[in-house]
């Protein structure tokens, strides 16, 4: 399945986010924790040019922990600031500020060495749609001044939020980039919510989903539901048959299971899942 979704405001997002970039001293990009490369988008390396970044893993609680401590691991390995948090929870901000503190110690340093006086860091906030921004900023920020909802496409304008002394934080829109190369890219976006569900085919999307998962995590779906040893199309009807979803004469509504298989999957009732592994991304750790 092959899955493109580039709206119009998305090429003015960007034109307005290269004028903004002057104005920066430090880019905080969040991630969706699940999907560690394929939530990155590849147009901020080049916008955001030689600022300090930070990569935040958000929704940390979908995702398997101990993978995402390796994809910690592996950015801090190439020189990028990374943490995961669940935007939601205040407590799991806490890590954000020491972060921080290490992205900026040098621009202090510098500063302080020039005498200039210090003022607040001012930081971009980016990230894919629906990858959490304004929950984290609302959350972090302490009231809720970022508009949020939860579909891809819902920060629109520009806003600057002064959470604390230290740091200036502009919202941006979430932006995809114009064409996925890797086709998996697409897939996973669409998985997590970050692309309409109305621009795919929801049937084959949760058959490709549940693929992926059960050669990481087997018995994941079999726990959830309580049927074992089929899979695809047969999955979906033995799911619609035993959880009612059903037309008028009891046939299986194979389009309504579909659709409540992927909601479940992304409210994290399959378990805590991560779709993308170093090994199988990168390249690395392979024999």
């Amino acid at each position: 399945m092959q899955i493109q979704w580039y709206p119009g405001h998305m090429t003015k997002a960007v034109r307005q986010m290269k004028e903004d970039m002057k104005l920066i001293d430090l880019v905080i990009e969040i991630c969706d924790a699940r999907i560690p490369v394929s939530s990155r988008n590849p147009e901020i390396d080049s916008l955001a040019g030689g600022k300090e970044r930070i990569v935040l893993f958000n929704k940390e609680d979908l995702a398997d922990a101990s993978v995402t401590e390796e994809w910690i691991r592996y950015f801090s390995e190439q020189g990028v600031f990374a943490a995961a948090i669940d935007a939601r929870k205040k407590q799991s901000l806490r890590k954000v500020d020491a972060v921080v503190e290490r992205a900026t110690a040098k621009k202090r340093e510098r500063d302080e060495r020039r005498g200039i006086r210090p003022r607040p860091v001012r930081t971009m906030i980016v990230g894919i749609p629906n990858s959490g921004k304004s929950t984290f900023i609302n959350s972090y920020a302490g009231k809720a001044r970022a508009k949020t909802g939860n579909k891809p496409g819902v920060t629109k304008g520009k806003q600057w939020i002064r959470p604390n002394k230290r740091l200036e934080l502009l919202d941006t829109p979430g932006i995809l980039w114009p064409k996925f190369e890797d086709e998996s890219v697409g897939l996973h976006l669409a998985c997590v919510g970050s692309i309409r569900d109305e621009i795919f085919e929801t049937t084959e999307l949760v058959i490709q989903l549940m693929d992926m998962v059960a050669s990481d995590y087997p018995q994941a779906l079999a726990e959830t539901y309580g049927i074992d040893g089929i899979d695809g199309y047969d999955f979906l009807k033995s799911f619609a048959e035993k959880f009612g979803c059903l037309r008028t004469g009891g046939e299986a509504d194979i389009e309504k299971a579909g659709a409540m298989l992927l909601n479940d999957f992304r409210s994290g009732k399959w378990g805590r899942i991560s779709l993308e592994r170093i090994e199988n991304t990168t390249g690395e750790g392979k024999e």
